[in-house]
């Protein structure tokens, strides 16, 4: 076995920083093949570091997964393969190599941001939600300070003025004990606005406080479910420590994971950013069939802030949920089922 082969994860996890602090090597690529005759021992070794790399850790396998590539497949930030088999540990591709190269030069126009996600799904995936969105919402508000959102916002030409109308950005219709939820801001695609988030936060206290209200339905009026975050908005933060302080307190998600059992989500269109994040942690979640999912935030220099990093790794695993983040590429309604991100697909009627 060559030394290239099996030596590089040992010898090469060190993150490479340019006095200007971004990475110079944020992705180290795995060939998986050469590791499945290695012993179980130096297997555990290499995973147990590639676990504790701040570099993104890639595998390609051209072969089958043996049993004995389950602690690296576990350990590394994502696997590619032209088969997936049932593992979610495993992005499948028709091209491995196509997707390295798609992936690397994702990661390349953001490489902070990115790296900072890496390490942002391995504090993500646990039990306690509160503590997911601590984590989360505190990575998302350093990266606010950043050089990466600095440079995006920009090229967009910084915050612009939004316009609300003069009437509910969330409408709410009850019907014995169940509670109609709808995001009621066409105009401009639903985007989770300030007044859109807190009168959604509203609706959901209700939903929590009324013992009456056995289920809530939430959808979204016009085209699109909800098309992310209200781009417009972003940069007016002046203060990261009170944003990292309003994303974890004033966050509508995490009554939606409270209530997850009582709650369905039907997106249709487009579900971009916040709107899979938030309806990701619903008890049910059914898609139009036209419907695509987006996570672009990366893009921004930023990572997901309305609890993505909780809610899709807990559906989808969070190999599968890096691959979505780091690229920002369409997933559609059959992929979301197969990997889970929905529970179904179905004829949907806006709200």
């Amino acid at each position: 076995m060559s030394r290239d082969a099996t030596d590089l994860a040992l010898d090469a996890l060190e993150l490479d920083i340019s006095p200007e602090g971004a990475p110079r090597n944020p992705i180290l690529v795995v060939p998986l093949d050469v590791w499945a005759g290695e012993s179980t021992e130096r297997i555990a070794r290499v995973a147990e570091a590639l676990a504790g790399s701040l570099r993104l850790s890639i595998g390609v396998l051209r072969g089958p997964a043996s049993p004995s590539l389950v602690p690296l497949l576990r350990a590394l930030t994502l696997t590619l393969a032209e088969d997936a088999g049932t593992s979610p540990m495993i992005v499948d591709h028709p091209d491995p190599d196509a997707a390295v190269e798609h992936l690397t030069a994702a990661v390349r126009r953001n490489p902070q941001a990115s790296v900072a996600l890496g390490r942002l799904l391995r504090q993500t995936t646990v039990p306690d939600t509160t503590a997911g969105l601590g984590a989360e919402a505190a990575v998302y508000s350093m990266l606010l300070a950043g050089s990466e959102f600095e440079r995006w916002l920009a090229e967009r030409g910084g915050p612009k003025p939004v316009r609300f109308p003069d009437r509910p950005l969330v409408r709410l219709d009850r019907d014995a004990d169940l509670l109609s939820v709808v995001l009621d801001h066409p105009e401009r695609r639903n985007a989770l606005s300030s007044p859109l988030r807190e009168q959604l936060l509203e609706a959901l206290r209700l939903a929590e406080l009324d013992d009456s209200i056995d289920r809530v339905l939430l959808r979204g009026a016009g085209p699109v479910f909800c098309s992310g975050g209200d781009l417009d908005e972003f940069g007016t933060a002046v203060d990261v420590v009170a944003a990292y302080q309003v994303r974890l307190e004033r966050a509508p998600w995490r009554i939606i994971d409270r209530l997850r059992d009582h709650v369905c989500a039907r997106v249709h269109g487009a579900c971009i950013g916040a709107g899979i994040e938030m309806t990701a942690f619903a008890g049910k979640l059914i898609a139009a069939p036209e419907t695509y999912f987006r996570l672009p935030e990366i893009e921004m220099g930023l990572v997901p802030g309305a609890g993505g990093t909780v809610s899709v790794p807990r559906r989808i695993g969070r190999w599968r949920a890096a691959w979505m983040m780091l690229t920002g590429d369409r997933v559609d309604t059959a992929t979301a089922l197969r990997w889970k991100l929905i529970d179904g697909i179905e004829e949907n009627a806006v709200g």
